[in-house]
């Protein structure tokens, strides 16, 4: 029996639920990300202008980590991956808590930056390899809503912790990243030897669909990462309370929870999906624009998450879809690129706009940038799907 026909009765490979499994088990213990540059202020002293090169070395360690992962899912195999980078995440976790000097948790957070992004091309591309075409956004769908549930979780554990030494927030998430290499370990299917791919590394540098998809990809991460660095910043700006940060994110991770459960979005075409997501992100940074109560955030808040759901895992279907399966994890590390260059860049855009138009100007710039990208998708279509433009073709002149 194939891996794709050993489903579940519902309709999805066992190797996704326990990918799904592993995974949200991992975000749970995934909140010390927040927390480091406090870690590094409180318990070693740096200054705010260290903290923020520091974070900003984290991020740029990301994107050798998303190739590495690429380039070990294809040659040592998708499981074997998975759990090296999971090993690397705890070492460094543990490293940064045990670290009794500035420059020791400099290392720490370097290491955990090159081993943070590991998981995700095998894990992606292990999803795609176990479902049909036709099955991957749901697939996709609830790899993410797990992670939007896990993040609710995740968050009231950060909270009840927090006040004890942060340090045991690391050891935590440690102990959840060395609990999910057990899982993955034990319960998925042994690699299976693949043929050596034939062409260089490079080719997936040289697909122009790609590399358009990592463009679009890289917009979508940079707005979604200017949400997550500018709503706290906007709250602040307004005079709003904190905490309403917090409720926020819970409240986008429970649109995500339920609008995957009721929304069949996964019949929709790809395109038409993705162009209904931005303009969904663009309706929900205007009304952030627009916003002085947190009610109104919320309201945004459910707005652009329902744009998240429809814009995430099209993305992914379509960097899927693309490569030969020898060299399916090295295309999705390519493209997972997106969300390194937008974890270094969406720090800068989010300052400068704030400085330069308020928060007023931030959303309302970045809304007519998602406004954009909804009207190009016509244009994005006829590029990376030249067969369904031809077949429309052929349709309307039969007709």
């Amino acid at each position: 029996m194939s891996a794709v026909s050993a489903t579940t009765a519902r309709g999805l490979s066992r190797a996704v639920w326990i990918l799904v499994i592993a995974r949200a088990v991992n975000r749970i213990g995934a909140f010390t990300l927040p927390f480091l540059g406090v870690v590094l202020a409180v318990e070693f002293k740096a200054s705010l202008g260290q903290v923020g090169l520091i974070l900003a070395v984290f991020g740029a360690a990301t994107i050798p980590s998303r190739l590495l992962g690429g380039q070990l899912a294809d040659r040592l195999g998708r499981r074997r991956t998975i759990v090296f980078g999971l090993a690397g995440c705890a070492i460094a976790q543990l490293w940064i808590a045990l670290s009794h000097s500035l420059w020791s948790a400099v290392l720490a957070t370097i290491l955990l930056g090159l081993a943070f992004e590991i998981y995700e091309p095998p894990s992606q591309a292990m999803i795609a390899d176990v479902t049909e075409p036709d099955d991957r956004p749901a697939a996709y769908g609830l790899y993410s809503a797990a992670l939007a549930a896990a993040g609710v979780l995740a968050g009231l554990l950060a909270a009840a912790i927090s006040h004890l030494d942060l340090r045991w927030l690391f050891v935590a998430d440690a102990i959840t990243c060395l609990s999910c290499a057990a899982l993955v370990a034990l319960a998925l299917p042994a690699d299976v030897r693949r043929e050596r791919p034939t062409d260089r590394p490079a080719a997936a540098w040289r697909d122009r669909r790609l590399l358009l998809l990592l463009a679009g990809g890289t917009v979508f991460a940079t707005i979604y990462m200017q949400l997550v660095i500018g709503v706290p910043l906007t709250l602040l700006e307004q005079g709003l309370p904190k905490s309403g940060t917090g409720i926020i994110l819970a409240v986008s991770a429970i649109t995500l929870i339920v609008a995957q459960r009721v929304l069949r979005v996964q019949h929709l075409d790809d395109f038409r999906a993705i162009a209904i997501g931005y303009l969904l992100v663009a309706a929900g940074l205007v009304v952030s624009a627009v916003a002085h109560n947190l009610g109104v955030f919320l309201l945004a808040s459910v707005l652009w998450s329902l744009g998240e759901l429809f814009l995430l895992t099209r993305y992914l279907t379509q960097a899927s879809g693309l490569a030969p399966e020898e060299t399916r994890g090295r295309y999705l590390a390519v493209f997972g690129l997106s969300w390194g260059i937008a974890t270094t860049i969406a720090p800068i855009t989010v300052t400068q706009l704030l400085e330069t138009a308020g928060p007023k100007g931030l959303w309302l710039t970045s809304a007519a940038v998602a406004l954009a990208l909804a009207i190009l998708q016509p244009w994005v279509r006829r590029r990376l799907d030249p067969d369904r433009r031809n077949g429309d073709r052929r349709i309307a002149t039969d007709g």
